[in-house]
């Protein structure tokens, strides 16, 4: 199955410990969206979601990764399907300027107030870095005020991916 990331999922290595078969196909962009940290998580942190705005000037980049339908249960799990995401179907660009339509997670409990871990922010720039997201965009996420985690051990737990 074809599966949108826009947020932490970006990494490769990230994905991988979720969904191992994950295979990339190609980097895209969803119209009409932006890119929020206002997902309410579990750990009382902000997540990412592509929200729905209508405009056609807003854009949110991600990467097209084709996973094992075996494996969709699994990251469903990780990514609280029905606990704060939901799924849609959503049709994006590619470079190439091929369409392509994919599953991706959008929020269903936000909060404008919240703000990504530290962590989690790395994961989503490391992502984004890997793929060769337009320099803008990374710049646009970079901008974005994380706040510590006051578990370390998770955040060491969390980071270890790269090392």
């Amino acid at each position: 199955m074809l599966y949108f990331s826009y947020g932490s999922n970006m990494s490769t290595a990230r994905l991988r410990e979720r969904a191992p078969s994950v295979r990339v196909v190609t980097v895209a962009w969803l119209e009409k969206h932006k890119l929020a940290f206002h997902k309410r998580s579990k750990d009382g942190s902000g997540k990412c979601d592509a929200a729905y705005t209508g405009d056609t000037n807003d854009i949110v980049y991600g990467v097209v990764f084709e996973i094992s339908a075996l494996e969709k249960q699994g990251l469903d799990t990780k990514e609280g399907l029905g606990n704060g995401y939901e799924q849609k179907d959503v049709s994006i660009v590619a470079d190439n300027g091929e369409m392509f339509t994919a599953a991706t997670y959008y929020a269903t409990n936000t909060d404008p107030s919240l703000r990504p871990y530290e962590w989690y922010k790395e994961h989503v720039l490391l992502g984004a870095r890997e793929h060769g997201l337009p320099a803008d965009y990374i710049a646009s996420i970079e901008v974005v005020s994380p706040i510590p985690d006051p578990d370390r051990q998770r955040h060491e737990k969390e980071l270890a991916v790269y090392r």
